[in-house]
This record gives C-alpha cells, sequence and structure tokens, in this order.
C-alpha cells in the first residue's frame, strides 16, 4: 500500500504518453479493468480490518478518481487534436454546389413526363396549351357539350357532385378536360387550336385499371374549311411524332354527344408493328396479340356545340380527339397496374430516369 504513489505517477505517465484512443484504451482496462492493477487494490479491501479499510480506503478511491480524470481529460485531448488535424487536411471549396444524398434527390413523374411530351409535340403542330379549372360547372362540362337532361355521365353513379347552391345549381369536380375547350371558344378569337391536358375526376374504384382521379389531354381545331381529312392527318402526324413514323391508324365509326360524326382511333401495335407476336412467336403483351391498339376517341366537333359557345357552324367546322394519359404510359411502357402511378414508390419512378 506504500507504493500508491508511486503506480499513480506511473499510470498518469502512461496516460500523458498515449498519442491515440488505442493506446489509451490499452492504459484504462490496464489500470481499472477486470484484472487492472487499480482494481486489485480495491479488491483487497475486503479483507482489511475496520482501521486499515478507514485508512487505505480514501486512498485507494482517491487514485481510481486521479486516474479516470486524467483518462477523460486524455481522450478529450486526443479527440480536439485529431479534429484539428482533420480540419487543416481537408479542404472544401464553398463556391461548389452542394452534392444531396440520393434520397433526397426528386424525380418528375412518369405522367408528368408524358404530359410534357404530348404537349411539346402539339405545340409543334400549331397548338396552344390551354388550361381550366378542376371544378366546373354543369353548364360548361355537360349543357355546352351537348350532354341531354338525363344522360347517365350527369347522375350521381359517375360524377363528383357538390353540394346544391341555393338556386338549386350545383359545382362538380369535371370528368374530362372537354370544358376546357368550351372555354376556349367563349373566350378566344377565332380560328382556334388549342390543347388541353389536365386531371379529371370519376367516381371509379382505384383498381390495375381504374383511377377516380387521372388525366386526360383533348386537341380542338376550330376553323373554316375543316374536315375529317384534316383529322385523320393530324391523328397521323401525332402517332408519327409520338412512336416513329410507319405505324398505321384507323378510324371506326363511335358515337360521342359533342361530336358529329364520331370514331374510335386505333393505332397499329408499336412493339409487334400489327403482326400479334413479338420475334420468337411471342404473344404481344403489349396489344394482347391483337396487333391494333385502341388510342383515343375522335370526330368533327358537333354544331350544336359551336352554336352553344356562339360560332356560326355555317362558316366554321371543327375537329377534337381526347384520350387518357396512364392508358398511354400503360401502353407506351408496358405498365400493367395503374396503382403503380399513385403509391409513390420510387422503385417505379426511378427507372424512367429523370431527376431534377
Amino acid at each position: 500500500m506504500t507504493d500508491l504513489q508511486t503506480l499513480q505517477t506511473e499510470l498518469l505517465a502512461a496516460i500523458t504518453a498515449a498519442n491515440d484512443e488505442t493506446t489509451l484504451e490499452a492504459v484504462r482496462i490496464a489500470a481499472l479493468g477486470k484484472s487492472g492493477s487499480v482494481s486489485a487494490l480495491l479488491k483487497t479491501l475486503g479483507a482489511m480490518t475496520p482501521d486499515e479499510r478507514k485508512e487505505q480506503g480514501p486512498r485507494i478511491n482517491g487514485l481510481k478518481e486521479a486516474v479516470n480524470a486524467a483518462l477523460a481529460a486524455r481522450k478529450d485531448a486526443l479527440k480536439n487534436a485529431a479534429l484539428e488535424a482533420r480540419l487543416n487536411t481537408e479542404t472544401i471549396d464553398v463556391t461548389l454546389p452542394v452534392r444531396e444524398p440520393p434520397a433526397e434527390i426528386g424525380r418528375i413523374h412518369p405522367i408528368s413526363q408524358v404530359v410534357d411530351e404530348l404537349t411539346a409535340i402539339f405545340a409543334d403542330m400549331g397548338f396552344a396549351v390551354a388550361e381550366g379549372p378542376d371544378i366546373e360547372t354543369d353548364d360548361l362540362n355537360f349543357t355546352k357539350l351537348n350532354f341531354p337532361e338525363g344522360h347517365p355521365a350527369r347522375e350521381m353513379h359517375d360524377t363528383f357532385y357538390f353540394n346544391p347552391k341555393p338556386d338549386g345549381s350545383r359545382l362538380l369536380l369535371r370528368t374530362h378536360t372537354s370544358p376546357v375547350q368550351i372555354r376556349a371558344l367563349l373566350t378566344r378569337p377565332l380560328p382556334v387550336y388549342v390543347v388541353s391536358p389536365g386531371k379529371c375526376f370519376r367516381t371509379d374504384p382505384l383498381d390495375a385499371t381504374h383511377s377516380p382521379v387521372f388525366h386526360q389531354i383533348e386537341c380542338l381545331a376550330v376553323d373554316e374549311g375543316l374536315t375529317m381529312a384534316d383529322l385523320r392527318g393530324a391523328v397521323q402526324v401525332f402517332v408519327d411524332a409520338m412512336f416513329g413514323e410507319g405505324l398505321r391508324t384507323r378510324l371506326r365509326p363511335d358515337y360521342f354527344p359533342f361530336t358529329e360524326p364520331s370514331a374510335d382511333v386505333s393505332m397499329e401495335c408499336h412493339v409487334c408493328r400489327g403482326a400479334s407476336t413479338r420475334p420468337g412467336g411471342a404473344p404481344c403483351r403489349v396489344c394482347r396479340s391483337q396487333g391494333w391498339i385502341e388510342l383515343a376517341g375522335c370526330g368533327m366537333v358537333n354544331p350544336r356545340v359551336l352554336v352553344a359557345c356562339g360560332v356560326d357552324p355555317e362558316k366554321y367546322s371543327g375537329f377534337a380527339f381526347g384520350f387518357g394519359i396512364e392508358r398511354m404510359l400503360m401502353f407506351r411502357h408496358n405498365v400493367e397496374d395503374m396503382r403503380d402511378m399513385v403509391e409513390g414508390d420510387v422503385r417505379f419512378t426511378r427507372p424512367f430516369g429523370m431527376e431534377i
């Protein structure tokens, strides 16, 4: 016990001489570890007489406290020295932009990518982009588009209606982007060439092929002397720009209240090129081995719609066609489930490759 002072001097010297945290930890274990020199002295207190314990206990505990204090001080000194050395050796060019971690990098959603591509194609064809509100009146969403009273599309099972106003009228969430075309005819000077992308709302379930919130893009042209031939040409130019030249298109009779005559537009499958099978004989999944893909609805603007918008149908005629953007994304990129587009999973958006 007479060597306590000598032991303390040796331990403090070893702590001071430690030049890294590994060496310092070794000194700590040698002194305060389970088999350390200071720990061994503490174990002897139990075998001492009360008088010896009263005399030696404070001395041994004082040694332990001195060693602990020296260890803590040396550890802080080593950390500060390491930080200082790092600051002296590392340099940062503060004029460079900060590189964000991958999780913080945003990506343009595939639907937005398709919308941008479509509007660029129509802009090259001479169409201006027109936008309108998501909340519409019954008059613009239905009446001026020649939907008669009692039409199934007006019913609650198809349309999201707001509560009636005091005068009995009701606002609604637009069921298509056609009201934007009506607004264009009511506010823009003729001739009118517009394309209107945007959200639409219908009381559909969310499943693999349906969504209560979806996107459409519609094209409208109203001018003197427009015919079905102009419509046919506009459709073909669009298909050539979107999918590449050489794909055939076809129009088959259909019915829409706001166009007359109306047609269904289909195009030759851009994957199998109308052959119904892929190279090697495998069935084409995109067109389901039909060789054709239903693309859009189209037609000449119904004269009743022109009259409702104050346009003289004897002088002007027009054509319109439109389609769902999600559907375009699905068959163009072989997406099988519409829910993938809205669930926010980066594993779906990352393969599209665009970052902001």
